[in-house]
């Protein structure tokens, strides 16, 4: 393995909203976040805490689209655009429980490439998933089936991140259902345990309860930059790393909506899937569509300026923010593929002119953190 640097994260401003219990007892950069020197800094990147460590790639492949809405997959070829995302070296798979067929076809996925492909491109693989699980009591019992069936499911005999969601912290179950997914990566079960939209006060409990959680998935774009008012401070201070998705808002941020007008029925392209629905809902709240081409605009001429293409410029902006590890693309197997937009976030750096314009369209916009609530807090609202 190359040779990597540990990048150290100091807390830059007021920890006044931590509250002191966490101070004095969370060890800062406990939790690290080590990209790799050479040509693959930009592209991989490792999150570890104590003897845990995952190196993923920066641009993950959410496959949230597999579970319906956006078209039919069919397995072959779903499969097989799988194959051609990890041969570029977009090798990193975000999944859930609940996506339908997603872990399904990343087992057959596995095993081609044990097959077909060479050792060095299986050991950069991942699979990340997700168990959301109801209400329940959370025994150990009930907690090892859940994991055991992901495990059969995807045909490997460790999960590489296991990220854990949880839709009422009244209901301290939670803490529970966590403490025996830690006991599962004791038992090799589990190599990482992970969150997935949890809120900073939360966070903080769990890390408070010695929890060693390396990550937390969460909603996060240029223009949902709630995790940036928060969850980065805690992030900074405990080394906590961020994998955001709705990086693109499905696809909004793109020039397919450019210059549109989407008050006229039928004018501009259809809200047809549920990821643009549901972040056409963000932008409505964030500052409307005036506002909106007035940033489409903004990063078109970033955009032009560096040769790429708007959801690179959008992507490359968020990756670039403070605690962030990695950001995810969603993908239509199959039916779509943006292999290239991808890699050329990599490559892609924006200078203090780009950051500074992209910034002067985001001060209009509303402070989505005092509408909607911390991260996740969109899922748990009445």
């Amino acid at each position: 393995m190359a040779t990597t640097a540990v990048h150290h994260f100091r807390l830059t401003h007021s920890v006044s909203s931590i509250r002191p219990s966490t101070r004095t007892k969370l060890r800062p950069n406990s939790v690290r976040c080590c990209t790799t020197t050479g040509t693959a800094e930009a592209q991989r990147v490792t999150v570890k805490n104590g003897n845990d460590s995952l190196e993923i790639c920066r641009v993950l492949n959410g496959m949230w689209q597999t579970s319906g809405g956006w078209g039919r997959i069919d397995r072959n070829d779903a499969v097989d655009a799988m194959l051609h995302y990890a041969d570029a070296g977009l090798s990193t798979f975000d999944m859930a429980d609940h996506y339908g067929p997603a872990e399904d076809l990343y087992g057959i996925f596995i095993n081609r490439v044990r097959r077909e492909r060479p050792p060095e491109l299986l050991d950069k693989v991942r699979g990340l998933t997700k168990w959301v699980p109801p209400p329940v009591k959370m025994t150990s019992s009930y907690v090892r089936e859940n994991i055991d069936l992901s495990r059969r499911r995807m045909d490997v005999a460790s999960l590489d991140m296991l990220q854990f969601h949880w839709w009422d912290y009244s209901n301290s179950g939670y803490l529970d259902a966590l403490k025996h997914l830690t006991d599962l990566k004791g038992e090799g079960k589990i190599k990482t345990v992970a969150l997935t939209n949890f809120d900073t006060e939360t966070l903080q409990i769990i890390l408070e309860n010695d929890i060693p959680v390396v990550s937390n998935q969460v909603q996060h774009s240029i223009v949902d930059m709630r995790p940036q008012q928060k969850m980065a401070e805690l992030c900074q201070l405990t080394g906590v790393k961020l994998i955001t998705y709705g990086t693109v808002m499905g696809g909004l941020l793109s020039e397919k909506f450019l210059d549109t007008n989407l008050s006229i029925p039928f004018a501009g392209p259809p809200l047809n899937t549920p990821s643009l629905q549901k972040y056409k809902r963000m932008v409505d709240a964030w500052g409307g569509w005036s506002l909106f081409q007035s940033l489409l605009q903004t990063l078109k001429r970033v955009a032009v300026k560096h040769g790429v293409s708007i959801p690179t410029v959008a992507v490359r902006y968020v990756l670039d923010q403070p605690g962030v590890a990695g950001s995810m693309i969603g993908v239509r197997l199959g039916l779509a593929e943006h292999i290239k937009d991808s890699n050329a976030i990599f490559s892609l750096s924006l200078d203090e002119e780009d950051v500074n314009n992209i910034q002067e369209v985001l001060r209009k916009g509303k402070d989505l953190l005092r509408i909607i609530g911390d991260c996740g807090d969109e899922y748990r609202r009445a």
